[in-house]
């Protein structure tokens, strides 16, 4: 099973990181996960930040629930997302065939996140996830 293709013209496609000056409480990730739902030419959004696993992994309370409150289910573009980690970035995919298109989205993307992430953040244009597969994958 194959995903949809990651290059246009043999060139990864590009990824906007969104680099939060703190680590996003819930509320604040629904909220910039929904204003970046109206960016053009966004393929997905990964996110990465401190994890808040279902169950306690270590110490006197091991295996008990893990009741923190911000591990909530949010909506965006009213689908149901649970919220596993406090959201520290977030990694935008984008399908754009020009530097024209990149730009645009990238002005828009700094549109989105500005009213929400008031404490300051910083973002960059490169490819920060994996896109084909390497030996590692073919080992296991």
């Amino acid at each position: 099973m194959s995903g949809p293709a990651t290059d246009y013209a043999g060139i990864p496609l590009p990824e906007v990181e969104v680099f939060s000056n703190r680590l996003l409480s819930v509320e604040t990730t629904e909220k910039v996960l929904n204003a970046l739902n109206g960016v053009d030419y966004v393929r997905q959004i990964n996110m990465t930040g401190e994890s808040l696993p279902k169950t306690i992994n270590s110490g006197p309370a091991k295996g008990h629930a893990n009741n923190h409150t911000e591990r909530k289910v949010i909506k965006v573009a009213g689908r149901d997302v649970e919220i596993c980690y406090l959201v520290g970035a977030f990694y935008i995919e984008l399908a754009v065939e020009n530097e024209e298109q990149l730009e645009s989205a990238v002005e828009q993307i700094k549109a989105a996140c500005d009213p929400h992430l008031t404490f300051g953040y910083s973002i960059n244009v490169g490819r920060y996830s994996k896109f084909r597969a390497s030996l590692k994958d073919y080992r296991e």
